[in-house]
């Protein structure tokens, strides 16, 4: 019972992000039990989700071939009857919409403890998870008083695994309860101002308060332009109505790790620095010298955006 399972999320044929780096996190964790790491894979295309989550740390990959999206009813069951024969002894899922729908009802059958949202984790004869707790402004550690448990980690925490693995791959035989199956999905509808993701963007150049007016965003437009970069904001940007929601970032927008982040006029409030901190490089554009997002930039500029802008767009055009 020192083994970890951890389970994989895809929406629309798509691997999602978190699951690459629930790799990283369970084998983190699987090291520290001395346990093996176990993968599951739950509906969609099984057999091209385990190839391509075939990973380096990864020692055995279960797959459920049932339904082709994410089902709340086939989750949970399937999760609990890989529990019922692997024996793990921590249960990994992502602190996601889906995540955090199936996560409760699992660790209730199986009448374990719940943390969610975890940002680290370490084990000495004991799990501990970290946690931020009041808008990302406190951190604090939960010792879990239990043998077992189930976690939910946030995502852009742990960097993603990529390299390449050798683990076993067998289809789980699963045999779902139908009569307990409630919901269906039936198809997924765009929201408004959905034209782009920026959790899918390479390079983000995010703007904040610091640009004053709704007319001043097309400079940095401008900027994003000629680095073939995606625009993207902070909260108050959103609020004011100068951009849509879908290019919000922080804990209450989207959670990005782009190779490059350039936080144009962004003080680096807790909220915000929570859906970008685990960014590549972080490039940061401010007045003020003491601005909190200087503390995690690998590059600082401080100085007048509307001075600094136009130099970066002139040598990059």
């Amino acid at each position: 019972m020192s083994d970890v399972l951890i389970v994989a999320e895809h929406r629309r044929g798509e691997i999602r992000d978190v699951s690459y780096e629930l790799v990283t996190a369970g084998r983190e964790l699987a090291d520290a039990t001395g346990g093996d790491l176990h993968l599951a894979v739950v509906s969609g295309d099984v057999d091209e989700f385990a190839t391509r989550l075939n990973l380096d740390g990864v020692d055995a990959i279960h797959t459920v071939d049932y339904g082709e999206e994410f089902n709340h009813d086939v989750y949970a069951q399937a999760t609990c009857a890989l529990v019922d024969d692997i024996d793990p002894q921590f249960v990994l899922m992502p602190n996601s919409v889906n995540g955090l729908d199936y996560a409760p009802a699992v660790a209730n059958r199986l009448d374990l403890p719940l943390v969610s949202d975890a940002v680290g984790m370490t084990f000495d004869g004991g799990l501990t998870v970290t946690r931020e707790m009041y808008g990302s402004k406190v951190e604090t550690t939960i010792e879990v008083d239990a043998e077992r448990a189930t976690v939910t980690i946030r995502g852009g925490e742990w960097k993603a695994t990529d390299a390449d693995g050798d683990a076993d791959i067998a289809a789980f035989d699963f045999a779902p309860d139908e009569s307990a199956i409630n919901s269906t999905v039936t198809g997924f509808e765009e929201v408004a101002g959905g034209d782009v993701d920026i959790a899918d963007a390479d390079v983000l150049v995010s703007v904040g308060r610091g640009i004053e007016d709704e007319e001043n965003i097309e400079l940095v437009e401008e900027l994003a332009d000629a680095l073939g970069a995606t625009l993207s904001s902070s909260r108050p940007i959103v609020d004011n109505g100068w951009l849509p929601k879908n290019r919000q970032v922080g804990q209450s927008g989207k959670v990005v790790t782009p190779k490059v982040y350039i936080a144009v006029g962004i003080s680096g409030a807790v909220q915000h620095v929570a859906g970008m901190k685990g960014s590549e490089t972080i490039v940061a554009i401010n007045t003020d010298p003491n601005a909190p997002i200087f503390d995690i930039a690998d590059y600082g500029v401080v100085g007048d955006l509307f001075e600094v802008v136009p130099e970066l767009i002139d040598e990059f055009q």
